[in-house]
């Protein structure tokens, strides 16, 4: 029989020729030799065992490899790992998650001529000696979300940063990044950043909302509105601003980005009840307030099927209190704005149908508190509906929609001074889509727009809007 000293030399050149391979391939390949030399006779049963034995407390005894050691050694809390959905990782006790958007459609607009019956205050119909053409945003602005949640202590916390730039240059002033556009050379799109709020809450207690984001009133109408996704009513297209007006105004009043401390509950069955406390909203048209009392919001919703029917329903209200500077002097008062929506989605296979119905008095009209007091203070009423279907066929879906807001004199002397006052706007819509990915949809919409004053004026506008929007 061999030699111990050259069995042991055997084994260490069949090593050495191996280094290239990987750690688990060399014993391998070391084990294979010893069993030839063991089956050909060349080891004895004993030393074939003896040598295999010794292998095996050398592989015990030596250190294991870097990356099992490297695996032995991590810190779990400090590991980055994808999250499960979206666009966003996981690193220590925190997911941080990432969403946005951008579009841009080409608008043209055909608007009415000027003239002495074409004047309505208020109106959302554009009036104008020529055609005008634009590349700009839609209803919806781009933006940039950044969430970032973890649990502690049993709680459910977050916090939500929301940026919302527009591709159109803007004159600032006091409406921010909501004024008109300036379209010249060296000037700068609009930041809209309307979201920053913190959340705490547990699954069984509901969750509390601290900061600023959408509000509760009217909120579902423009989240279901088609034209969320396109232009609708165009609004100022010489000088285009950040958005267009969509259906705002002409169906629902902007439920605009408030600061807010709300709760929502959760799910009962279908239905969760959210309510909260706000930051009393000044009139853009009113006598001067000094408001005391902050405004309050509620809404229920209701999510439900029956069979391969699916719905939403919702209902929700707002009030504020306006404190009038000077009231009680002169014939100036303070008022209470209030008012009520309800609303409900339905599915049935391809198709999904929309109606909208919102009534109030002391709200005014297109955006919360605008004419929605005469000049001493006295309150208008104003309701509004919309009503919309989309039918979607595999990549292509089809939707159309009417819809109108209306607005009365406070008294005969509002009528007297403001003969030239809005009382409806309203507007057609239809729409094309096209999925072109998961992520871009194309649109094609043509709107037609019509505002009516009080004194029987009207304007007319015609509005054709191609672009493209994407999510992620």
């Amino acid at each position: 029989m061999v030699s111990k000293l050259f069995l042991r030399c055997a084994v260490a050149a069949v090593a050495l020729s191996a280094t290239s391979v990987p750690a688990y391939a060399q014993s391998s390949g070391t084990q294979v030799l010893l069993q030839r030399l063991h089956e050909k006779g060349i080891l004895t049963d004993e030393e074939y065992a003896e040598i295999m034995s010794e292998m095996k407390t050398e592989a015990q005894a030596a250190p294991p490899p870097p990356m099992e050691r490297a695996q032995e050694t991590l810190d779990s809390s400090r590991v980055v790992k994808m999250t499960d959905s979206g666009i966003g990782f996981e690193v220590g006790p925190a997911t941080i998650k990432f969403g946005g958007s951008v579009n841009g459609f080409y608008v043209h607009d055909n608007p009415d001529t000027p003239s002495a019956t074409t004047a309505v205050t208020g109106g959302i119909a554009s009036v104008g000696t020529n055609n005008s053409s634009a590349v700009r945003n839609g209803l919806l602005p781009g933006f940039l979300t950044v969430s970032v949640t973890s649990q502690q202590e049993g709680w459910d916390v977050g916090a939500f940063f929301g940026m919302y730039p527009g591709i159109n240059s803007t004159a600032w002033g006091a409406l921010g990044a909501n004024n008109g556009g300036q379209p010249t050379a060296l000037a700068t799109a609009g930041i809209d950043f309307r979201q920053v709020y913190l959340t705490f809450g547990k699954p069984n207690v509901g969750t509390v909302k601290i900061g600023r984001d959408i509000g509760l009133f009217a909120s579902e109408a423009i989240l279901n509105d088609i034209t969320l996704l396109s232009s609708g009513t165009p609004g100022g297209n010489v000088a285009p601003g950040n958005t267009t007006l969509g259906r705002i105004g002409v169906g629902y009043i902007y439920t605009d980005f408030q600061p807010q401390i709300t709760y929502t509950s959760p799910k009962f069955g279908g239905a969760q009840i959210s309510a909260g406390v706000f930051q009393p909203l000044s009139s853009l048209t009113a006598p001067g307030q000094s408001n005391q009392q902050p405004g309050f919001q509620g809404k229920i919703t209701y999510d439900g099927s029956f069979g391969d029917v699916s719905t939403r329903l919702w209902v929700s209200g707002v009030t504020q209190k306006h404190d009038t500077v000077g009231a009680g002097t002169g014939g100036f008062t303070s008022y209470t704005g209030r008012g009520i929506d309800v609303g409900g989605k339905v599915t049935v296979g391809p198709v999904t149908a929309t109606g909208y119905y919102y009534t109030g008095k002391g709200l005014g009209t297109t955006v919360l508190n605008l004419f929605d007091t005469d000049a001493f203070g006295n309150p208008r009423k104003s309701d509004g509906f919309y009503g919309q279907a989309l039918a979607t066929f595999g990549k292509v879906s089809i939707g159309g929609s009417y819809g109108e807001s209306s607005l009365k004199h406070a008294n005969a002397a509002d009528a007297l001074a403001n003969p030239t006052l809005v009382k409806t706007n309203s507007s057609w819509v239809g729409q094309l889509r096209y999925g072109l990915t998961s992520w871009v949809t194309l649109i094609g919409e043509y709107v037609h727009s019509e505002a009516k004053a009080h004194n029987g004026n009207k304007a007319e506008s015609d509005t054709l809007a191609v672009g493209g929007i994407m999510f992620f």
